[in-house]
């Protein structure tokens, strides 16, 4: 088998800003494996909040690679998802980015999309919300507004700032009708999220994801007993052995590629979180499509998704499933995950 990868500096649409901070591009590795003249094409986005960074991936892929050449086989999922762990088992991107590459490949090689080789059903995967990040209230109103022309009526706000509700009442002002989530990325602490969430709630605010820092599981249980709101945990709930900690502290939690690991770490946090009776969302970093195509073929198992990753880029290296009305039409992909590279 043939492997390599390339790392890409994509620039994002708009300055990106959430609670911890502003960006204005995204680090994307992009990984591709070829056996038998059949390509696979696979994305890892690192993050410093889970400790990687461009350079850390770069310099573990080498070696992961040489776990899938060893093996040769594409279909040999488990037995190179083991080995990467067992390999890199702190870097998650590293190993999403070789993990969806070599799902594609095996996909392809069968002549089939992702989902139908797991057995999916594509038409009750849920749509994407469109995420409006922290600027100027007008602003935030006018990245709404496009939102919705575009046809997504699933709106995730983040706030976590000293003007709050301004900003929220701008957005949903200018999306009256819009289904909203707030993400405040631990921005508050519990006493002021249970104040916000009084009017959270009364505009109609689908649910609130992690509102108190990762480590405060006594500030998240206080919100979710003092609030109507539903409580999401996200930077709470990295992997499916988190899940139990936080199974009594929220009713929902985010599960990303990017910080489990991959495909199958993520399918483990999936029904980890169903054994707990939570619900779940299928979330995202700003991503390339060679990441985010993998991971909408998880979308038929969950209830919310939040996979606008590469949408919120000015350009990207790879193209990805095409997205109307904030549904990602899975149908489209004849096989493989549907994520290639831009010629």
């Amino acid at each position: 088998m043939d492997t390599s990868f390339h790392y890409h500096e994509l620039p994002v649409e708009d300055p990106f800003t959430i609670a911890r901070g502003t960006t204005g591009t995204t680090d994307a590795f992009v990984v591709r494996l070829e056996r038998e003249g059949i390509v696979g094409v696979g994305g890892g986005t690192p993050s410093a909040y889970y400790g990687e960074s461009p350079d850390s991936v770069a310099d573990v892929l080498p070696d992961l690679l040489t776990v899938v050449e060893d093996v040769d086989d594409p279909h040999a999922g488990q037995r190179i998802a083991d080995r990467l762990s067992r390999r890199a088992p702190d870097a998650p991107a590293a190993r999403a980015a070789v993990s969806t590459a070599l799902a594609d490949l095996a996909a392809r090689d069968l002549e089939v999309p992702l989902y139908r080789q797991w057995g999916l059903d594509p038409d009750v995967a849920p749509p994407t919300s469109y995420t409006v990040g922290i600027a100027e209230p007008g602003e935030m109103a006018d990245r709404a507004s496009s939102a919705v022309d575009a046809g997504f009526d699933h709106l995730k706000i983040k706030l976590g700032t000293d003007d709050d509700r301004a900003r929220f009442d701008a957005v949903r002002e200018a999306a009256p009708d819009a289904e909203i989530r707030v993400d405040a990325n631990e921005g508050w602490d519990a006493d002021e999220a249970i104040a916000k969430a009084d009017w959270l709630a009364a505009a109609d605010v689908e649910f609130l994801e992690q509102p108190v820092p990762a480590d405060d599981m006594d500030g998240l249980r206080k919100i979710g007993a003092e609030t109507s709101l539903p409580v999401c945990a996200d930077e709470a709930c990295v992997t499916a052995s988190d899940v139990p900690r936080v199974a009594d502290a929220c009713d929902l939690v985010t599960v990303k590629l990017m910080k489990c690991g991959g495909l199958r770490p993520a399918l483990e946090q999936i029904h980890a979180a169903r054994a707990h009776g939570l619900e779940v969302m299928l979330g995202c970093m700003v991503e390339s499509n060679a990441s985010i195509a993998p991971a909408c073929h998880l979308a038929p198992l969950v209830d919310y998704a939040d996979l606008d990753g590469a949408l919120l880029l000015a350009e990207d290296v790879c193209e990805g499933i095409p997205v109307e009305n904030g549904a990602f039409d899975l149908g489209a992909v004849a096989s493989g995950t549907g994520a290639r590279l831009v010629e």
